[in-house]
């Protein structure tokens, strides 16, 4: 989702503006499971029930990822001892974190960036399965 708030953040790329993303096939797959999940199941339940049908769909597109991984939390030249948890890491290259809301907030938004941030890496895909129509943004480093 390229808008002026993430260009501006500095979250989509001059490269990404042209037309090509980071991880580009792995993310389309990712979201065409998440899509698959939503097309099934629909708004209503927790977010570990969606959490567990999206680990299916990767599992039936052999996408290898953890589930519920621990992340290390760094703070200039510090890795803090607390650590945050992670719902979905993928091929470690793509952070995916789950919702089951009404609607995505910017504190959602946020919390993925962050997230970002702190473990270095370069792309997050956050998905609010909460809807009647998948939420989907896809952040870019």
């Amino acid at each position: 989702m390229d808008t002026p708030c993430l260009r501006q953040a500095g979250i989509i790329t001059e490269e990404n503006r042209m037309g090509k993303l980071l991880y580009e096939d792995l993310t389309y797959k990712i979201i065409g499971a998440a899509f698959e999940v939503h097309k099934e199941l629909g708004p209503g339940y927790l977010e570990s029930v969606y959490e567990e049908a999206l680990c299916y769909e990767l599992d039936k597109n052999r996408i290898l990822y953890q589930k519920q991984v621990e992340l290390d939390v760094r703070y200039k030249d510090v890795v803090f001892e607390r650590r945050f948890r992670a719902d979905i890491l993928i091929e470690e290259k793509v952070l995916v974190e789950n919702k089951a809301v009404k609607a995505l907030t910017k504190q959602d938004e946020a919390q993925l960036l962050n997230y970002l941030k702190t473990t270095q890496l370069k792309v997050g895909l956050l998905f609010n399965f909460g809807s009647s129509k998948l939420e989907k943004i896809r952040m870019i480093l």
